[in-house]
């Protein structure tokens, strides 16, 4: 929430206050609340209020228009409703109603008055994972990772993970991608291997899942042994079990996608890992088995 003087005015101008009903929301959800702006000494005419959608590091991701031509009176308050979807690949700052270190999502208040765009402060929501998204993570809870960082690398939020002790002779870490439609969830692992009896570098392994699929699969099965052949071997089969994957082409341009590894700045500790496990109620429930269970990524050297 901010409440500032519009600089475009000077001394009198009215103020404005942008509340949201509620600062909790998931990707896709639609957030609702009121743009309300104060009448200062004169009336006021907007031309514009714009919303966007802005991480920590002030990158627009999503701008809408949610009014044009409204008039303030003088000392009158307006209130102007609104509502605003958050795009499928919305990073996630919060997981079990605990903020993530090193990522933000806030809503920004844009007025427009005689052609001067004016912006106000952030209003921070806390952006938690889908369902499908949380069952991901809570394996990695399961399994004992700790969290490293997070970063957002062409658009697509990564978040890096140091592995549990079994693996941590063969990898170094792992980073974890979502990319989310209405529809469907990929599930990008990158694991970057120590060098050693095999070749290092990294290896990418992906899944493509609908959302009631990711939430009946195994996840904590599946990452361990994806896990197991990466630390073993030079070069993985094409999937988990020597079982072939049911989902057809996977890789829809999400291979390889050259990621900066360097960014993260957190230091080995507890951190996403413990806050799942210690989480809020079934995060550490037994995993469901379900059709696609024994389901595997495929992958890339």
């Amino acid at each position: 929430m901010f409440n500032r003087m519009l600089s475009a005015l000077g001394i009198g101008g009215p103020s404005v206050d942008t509340v949201l009903d509620s600062p909790h929301a998931v990707p896709g959800q639609v957030i609702a609340g009121q743009v309300r702006v104060q009448g200062g000494s004169s009336d006021t005419e907007i031309e514009q209020v714009v919303l966007s959608l802005v991480t920590g590091n002030e990158a627009e991701f999503s701008r809408v228009v949610v009014q044009q031509g409204v008039r303030v009176p003088a000392n009158q308050l307006v209130s102007i409703p609104f509502q605003l979807t958050l795009p499928w690949e919305t990073p996630i700052t919060a997981v079990g109603g605990m903020q993530l270190p090193g990522v933000s999502v806030g809503v920004r208040t844009e007025l427009t008055i005689a052609g001067a765009p004016d912006k106000g402060d952030l209003d921070p929501i806390m952006v938690g994972p889908l369902p499908s998204q949380n069952k991901v993570l809570d394996a990695f809870g399961q399994l004992g990772f700790t969290f490293r960082g997070t970063e957002i690398e062409a658009g697509r939020q990564e978040l890096a993970f140091f592995p549990p002790a079994q693996f941590a002779g063969g990898v170094s870490d792992v980073e974890l991608t979502f990319v989310a439609s209405a529809d469907e969830l990929y599930v990008v692992l990158e694991a970057d291997k120590l060098s050693g009896r095999f070749p290092s570098g990294d290896t990418t392994g992906q899944m493509r899942l609908s959302h009631q699929e990711a939430q009946v699969t195994d996840w904590a099965s599946a990452i361990t042994g994806w896990l197991t052949q990466v630390a073993q071997r030079g070069r993985l089969n094409p999937a988990f079990g020597n079982q072939q994957a049911p989902f057809g082409n996977q890789q829809a341009g999400f291979g390889n996608r050259g990621y900066d590894h360097d960014g993260y700045g957190q230091r080995r500790g507890p951190g996403m890992g413990g806050m799942m496990a210690a989480g809020a109620a079934g995060v550490v429930g037994g995993m469901a088995l379900g059709s696609v269970a024994n389901d595997f990524f495929d992958d890339e050297d």
